[in-house]
């Protein structure tokens, strides 16, 4: 079978061979030094330093790369682990409340209520922390009032009654809230009682209060409805978001003088109520014009890369070196994302660059500039740069806890556009997200859109076998997209003929041996080592993992030449041992750099 792809809307993979070598997943250490050659290919001499608590710089950057890239030791930051990168200026949450927010601010059957101890525990946090009178812990900031209380009024209103308030959320209640009524602020009390008739009591404050500004004004009339369990349109999400954004108070709070609470509210609350598409689409789009119109790179074909922004605490991240591959064969690759992103403050594309030493504050026209360039081909753009707005809400997101919409809609970004193809590939990992995205990369007007559920939700397939005793829902490897066809087709509603499909992948279908996923357990060095290591050549489970993805993606966006995903793997091989790969990423470090 040449192709997996058939005119058929689903399908499953069958069996294809590819002959491999036999090799060993180990690496010896002395594989995993940055690099083994200069830009000529010839052997470099290597100096390590000694190891102290963690690992040195120049174990992974030899002392004759940094001289060449004319680097210095203090120009590269060198933490070890993906936490390290947590801007220090952030306040740190509450931890007793946080906690009760992982329970409480998730879905309609997700949610786990709290027992009595747990809740007077909570309630008597808040109650101290609006007295001032907390000691020993971080009190309990606007924005973790706001999603803590939304998330109580959201499960009352209309969550089902296994999800609704516990025996002991309600006793809690019963005692705490005439004392929280004293000491809450007004929004706060408007958020945890709309409609002033919580356990029977008189509050006149939730039914009057309307805000402060018109911006507020029209943020309280939105989160009403939120509060209720009903939706917005697509106007009302993105006049919201615009009044809102960006925060930018030096005190943390919102520069619109909009209260964090509300707003944090009004985040969490649209995600419990499970967006509609809509509200999606204001997620998604009310940015796009930030910063003017985009640049436009001139090339045949560009892959925007949406790796869930959060990163990976667990296992190897492979997309960086999946974009070096696929650019030796003229397919470019955008990859955007942050430093670093709660909830889980994993490894990053954007923390593995600044560790080699790349610059990382491209702007939109650098990005571009580097996706044309031939000697790279692909780029990674910071939301920092890229969309100011979004990126001052990273501060908040952490004290809300769980994920907001925008976890789902930055995935789908295109902050670079091109003269050629474009397609979109998103990672994610709750069953009932992946529609939403594909209808996101319709709406974005791409010729292809693929969302993968790779390990921890991003998009790194793997070669593991899946256990028997797997959770429920959609694999791992699980895989859906679309991709235009030619005109004969049937149009859809936009005018664009389109293929749809989906497919578990089985990477033993391609020869590829069975191996457990390297981990990295949040070592941003580690991820570089296996990396390096695998575009050097070195055959094992990381090399596996970015030959599986570069292959693949290739055949399902439908890219020239991977019609045959035979083929298509073996061009992603080449790639790598041909050594051009790995060039890719050098020259990419050292132009970036070069920039202004």
């Amino acid at each position: 079978m040449k192709a997996l792809l058939s005119p058929e809307p689903s399908f499953s993979i069958s069996s294809l061979q590819i002959k491999r070598p036999t090799y060993s997943d180990a690496l010896p250490s002395s594989c995993l030094r940055f690099p083994l050659t200069d830009f000529n290919g010839h052997p470099r001499r290597r100096k390590l330093l000694p190891h102290g608590g963690g690992l040195k710089m120049k174990a992974v950057l030899d002392s004759a790369m940094m001289e060449q890239f004319g680097l210095k030791e203090s120009d590269i930051k060198n933490p070890a682990l993906s936490s390290t990168y947590r801007r220090s200026e952030i306040p740190k949450a509450n931890p007793t409340v946080l906690d009760a927010q992982a329970r409480v601010c998730t879905g309609p059957t997700q949610t786990r209520p709290l027992s009595e101890e747990q809740a007077f525990k909570v309630f008597d946090t808040i109650l101290r922390s609006a007295r001032g009178e907390l000691k020993g812990e971080e009190p309990v900031s606007k924005a973790q009032l706001g999603a803590f209380f939304a998330g109580m009024t959201i499960r009352a209103n209309a969550f089902p009654e296994e999800t609704q308030w516990s025996e002991g959320e309600k006793r809690a209640m019963d005692v705490f809230w005439p004392l929280l009524v004293r000491a809450l602020p007004p929004d706060v009390l408007f958020i945890a009682d709309p409609e002033g008739s919580l356990l029977g009591t008189s509050n006149s404050v939730g039914p009057s209060f309307v805000g402060n500004e018109s911006k507020e004004m029209r943020l309280v009339g939105a989160l009403r409805e939120v509060l209720a369990g009903g939706h917005l349109g697509y106007e009302e999400v993105k006049g919201v978001l615009r009044d809102v954004l960006p925060l930018g108070s030096e005190d943390g709070g919102l520069a619109s003088g909009v209260s964090e609470s509300l707003l944090s509210a009004f985040l969490i609350g649209q995600r419990m109520n499970r967006e509609t598409d809509r509200e999606l689409k204001a997620y998604c789009l009310a940015f796009d014009d930030e910063l003017g119109g985009a640049s436009v790179a001139d090339v045949k074909s560009l892959t925007h890369y949406g790796e869930p922004y959060d990163g990976n605490t667990r296992f190897f991240r492979s997309t960086l070196f999946v974009a070096t591959v696929r650019a030796c064969y003229g397919e470019s690759s955008l990859l955007h994302g942050v430093e670093w992103m709660p909830p889980k403050g994993g490894v990053t594309e954007e923390q593995m660059l600044k560790f080699m030493g790349a610059k990382t504050s491209l702007s939109v026209h650098q990005a571009k500039e580097l996706i044309e360039d031939e000697k790279a081909g692909f780029a990674y753009l910071s939301l920092r740069e890229a969309r100011p707005s979004l990126y001052s809400l990273v501060g908040m997101r952490e004290h809300i806890k769980k994920r907001p919409p925008l976890a789902t809609t930055e995935k789908v970004q295109q902050f670079v556009r091109a003269t050629g193809k474009e397609s979109i590939v998103a990672g994610f990992y709750h069953e009932g997200y992946e529609e939403p995205l594909l209808m996101l990369m319709r709406r974005r007007g791409v010729h292809s859109g693929l969302v993968v559920k790779g390990e921890e939700g991003a998009l790194s397939m793997t070669t593991r076998v899946r256990a028997a005793t797997a959770s429920k829902g959609f694999p791992v490897n699980y895989c859906s997209g679309f991709r235009s066809l030619s005109s004969e087709t049937a149009l859809e509603a936009d005018g664009v003929s389109r293929q749809s499909f989906n497919l578990e992948v089985d990477a033993r279908n391609y020869g590829f041996e069975p191996t457990e996923t390297p981990r990295t357990d949040r070592s941003v060095s580690k991820n570089i080592e296996l990396g390096l290591a695998a575009l050097r050549g070195g055959k094992g489970a990381a090399y596996d993992r970015i030959v599986l993805n570069a292959g693949i993606v290739d055949h399902l966006l439908g890219c020239d030449g991977a019609e045959d995903v035979v083929v298509a793997m073996e061009r992603a091989k080449e790639a790598i041992d041909s050594g051009k790969a790995l060039k890719k990423l050098l020259n990419y470090i050292e132009i970036s750099r070069k920039m202004k």
